[in-house]
């Protein structure tokens, strides 16, 4: 175990001896039988610089995608532990930490490194191990995207994270449908992810379709957060001419009739948010009421 600073260290040199122990966990991490202790110490950090230096340190990047790879086996038949589940999400965190990092999110995104992480994704058990392995997952992604950068979106609409993510919305836990319908908002909000999505009927209607499944549930046990998410998706799909006449027909009846206005009332932002994809589905629908032809038709 290291030893912890000495109470007669001034900051600077206090400052100097965590460091020197970030750069010794770091090399640790190269060896197996260092690394388990290396990764949960470095999962606890959050220096700004953490990112450049794991990525650019010798082996780290490999060392840790090890880490990945070595869980695959438990994923089917699902046998995955708590100990398994809760190592490798900490070589997860480095990941994110790598991935929300400027200076390294390119270079992260030209390895590749998201789509290791989709066999995770992929699962269905619903045992602790496996949901805290999926949202730590997910926050990866989570925390890509929500830097709002062209490239991550270019990147992810290249793999399968949009039925990934929609398939984790239909079943996946509460807060696992929150990040993941979070991921799903932020592709919608870039001008290229909503035309991806509204390109064909079976990508729109599978995001409609999963979204009306979320709002039934919600009326049921409403959550806040998670709405707040369904609605913003909602009123961006609203901007595209053709989901918009779509969702004039399929929006459920329980975003028009008030069923969540109890859950709504402190959130004077996702009140506005429905009221503005209202007022849309109503302007899109008038071409219709008088015998015009819809817009995008």
């Amino acid at each position: 175990m290291s030893a912890q600073p000495s109470p007669l260290m001034n900051p600077q040199q206090q400052q100097q001896s965590e460091q020197e122990k970030v750069y010794q966990w770091i090399n640790e991490l190269a060896h197996p039988d260092t690394r388990e202790t290396a990764l949960l110490e470095l999962s606890k950090k959050r220096e700004t610089d953490l990112a450049p230096m794991l990525w650019n340190s010798f082996g780290t990047a490999c060392a840790l995608l090890q880490e990945i790879v070595n869980i695959y086996p438990s994923i089917t038949p699902p046998t995955l532990t708590a100990h398994q589940s809760n190592r490798v999400c900490n070589a997860l965190a480095l990941l994110q930490c790598v991935a929300s990092h400027p200076e390294t999110r390119t270079a992260f995104l030209q390895a590749q490194i998201p789509l290791y992480l989709y066999p995770f994704l992929s699962t269905t058990s619903k045992t602790r191990p496996f949901e805290y392995l999926r949202l730590t997952s997910l926050g990866v992604i989570g925390a890509l995207v929500k830097t709002d950068e062209q490239e991550v979106i270019t990147f992810l609409l290249t793999t399968e994270i949009v039925p990934l993510c929609l398939s984790i919305m239909d079943s996946g836990s509460e807060l696992s449908k929150t990040v993941a319908t979070f991921i799903i908002q932020k592709i919608l909000l870039d001008e290229s992810g909503l035309s991806y999505i509204c390109q064909t009927y079976e990508r729109f209607s599978h995001v409609a379709i999963t979204l009306g499944k979320m709002v039934i549930q919600l009326s049921k046990d409403p959550c806040a957060r998670l709405l707040k998410h369904v609605v913003r998706c909602y009123l961006r799909l609203s901007d595209n001419t053709r989901a918009r006449k779509a969702l004039g027909q399929c929006l459920p009846d329980q975003l028009r009739d008030g069923t969540f206005a109890l859950c709504l009332q402190d959130d004077k932002s996702t009140k506005q948010w429905l009221q503005m994809l209202l007022k849309n589905l109503e302007l899109g629908a008038t071409p219709q009421q008088i015998g015009m032809s819809p817009l995008g038709s």
